[in-house]
Parts: C-alpha cells; structure tokens; sequence
C-alpha cells in the first residue's frame, strides 16, 4: 500500500517524464510498426479517426508511408539519450571547473571565467551549427557540438556556490585540522553544492532536447532514416496544410516532454525548499 501511496503524492510531470523514459527504453517492444519500414501506398494516410485512416496507423503515416506513431515512440530514444549524455558530461567538466575557479581562486578562476564569458557570447545554436558544419552531421558529433558550450552553465553555478562554501566554518575547521585543498573541495565542499547543480541539470536536459530537435530540423542531426523529432518535423513542413499530422505530432511530443521535465524541475526546487 505504501507504494501505491507514494505513487500517488508523485506529481504529473514526473510520471509524464517517466512515461517517456519507459517509452523510449521499451520503444521495440511498444511500437506497433518498425519505423523505418515505408509503403507508398500508405503515403500522408491520415489519422485513424479521419477519413481515410486506419486504426493499425492511429496517428497517420508520413510521405513515405511511413508509421508516425513508431517514428516518434522511436525518436524519443534520439532525444532522451542526446539530452542525457550532453548533460551528463557537461556537468562533470562543469562541477570540476567551477569547483577549481572557486576554491583556487588566482589564475584557475581567471582562465575558466574568461573561457565561460567567451563561450557565452555565441548564441548556442549558432555556435552548435557552426560546429556542425565544420564536423559533419551525424549522433556522436552533435553529442560534442552541445557539450561543448554546455559545461558553462554548471561551470558558473558552482563556481558562485563554491565562493560561499569556501568561507563557511565547516572548510575553515577542515583546513585548520590541515586538510589538503583537493580533500576540502571533494569531501567539504562539493556534497553541499550538489543540490543547486543537480537542480540546474535537469532543467538543461530539456534545453538540449530543444537544440537536438532543432539541428535535426536543420538536417544536422541524425541522419535518415533513424526517427527524431526534428526530422520529423522537417519532414512534413512541405505538407503542413494538406497533411498536417506529419509535423504536429513530433512537436506535440517535444512540448509534453520539455515541458514535463521543466515542471518536474521546478517542483524538485520547491520540494527542497
């Protein structure tokens, strides 16, 4: 009963988040058609409540008779997986250099604020299409394009959180006992500002979900016939008003899912407060 009881004091966002993470994880086993199979004789088929439509295609098929619902129950795993891994990484580098800058102070701070300031003044998706450009399209380049400029944001916050930390009583008594600045910043400090970073990379993780789908579009992403969002959606611009399931549902499934993750990190915040 405890379990039911938990599941029901869990707020919407995050079972919607989960319902995609279960999606995309159990995506061969869900999805009713493979997604890159195509049958012209199924070309822009509509919806199954419209006319024309089948209930074995509920969402329609594309205009390569391909099946929308599996494109997407498939391209979820694109962009959770893109969203995840950049993330993750960034945050790594991120927490490190903050944590150097912070606590060192002197040159250390000075190169990576100077790095952080430089970055920042590129528009991220311009500065990730230009990257792109010069690698090539393609998963694993689009991973790096993203991380790249992504650690900042981590880098500043714990870099501001590190500044305070390193003047409390708790790190003034470790460096009087003689404890060494690496054991002051990995045991004293980083523990205590991992709630604040933690919180700032779960609402990044809808950010770079936006910027995948958004070079996908561009057609630098992955590449066909592999299901994302974004391509999706380049895909059916040129049908929009005779078949506009084509494009609407991918960003339907982008705004629930950016949306869900952005409400959940929020609830996370007011949680802890």
């Amino acid at each position: 009963m405890s379990g039911v009881a938990a599941l029901g004091r869990m707020r919407p966002s995050y079972l919607v988040v989960a319902a995609f993470v279960a999606m995309a994880i159990f995506a061969p086993f869900i999805a009713p058609h493979d997604p890159t199979d195509s049958d012209l004789f199924r070309r822009l088929q509509p919806p199954f409540w419209m006319a024309g439509g089948e209930a074995a295609f509920p969402l329609g098929c594309d205009a390569l008779g391909r099946d929308i619902l599996s494109r997407i129950i498939f391209g979820a795993r694109i962009s959770i997986l893109v969203g995840v891994v950049v993330v993750s990484a960034a945050t790594v580098i991120g927490v490190l250099a903050g944590l150097a800058a912070g606590y060192l102070r002197g040159w250390v701070d000075a190169a990576v604020s100077w790095m952080t300031d430089v970055l920042l003044g590129f528009p991220y998706l311009i500065f990730a299409i230009g990257l792109m450009a010069m690698m090539g399209p393609g998963l694993l380049n689009m991973v790096f394009a993203l991380a790249y400029k992504e650690w900042v944001v981590p880098a500043r916050v714990v870099r501001g959180e590190t500044l305070a930390a390193r003047e409390t009583e708790y790190v003034e008594a470790a460096r009087a006992l003689g404890a060494s600045r690496w054991f002051i910043m990995v045991r004293e400090v980083l523990p205590n500002i991992l709630a604040p970073v933690l919180a700032v990379a779960t609402v990044r993780v809808a950010q770079v979900i936006i910027l995948e789908a958004s070079l996908s579009f561009l057609g630098l992403g992955v590449q066909p016939p592999a299901a994302s969002w974004g391509s999706m959606i380049a895909d059916g611009r040129g049908y929009i008003l005779d078949a506009w399931w084509v494009s609407t549902f991918p960003g339907i499934a982008i705004l629930l899912l950016v949306l869900a993750i952005n409400l959940a990190g929020q609830a996370r915040r007011n949680d802890r407060h």
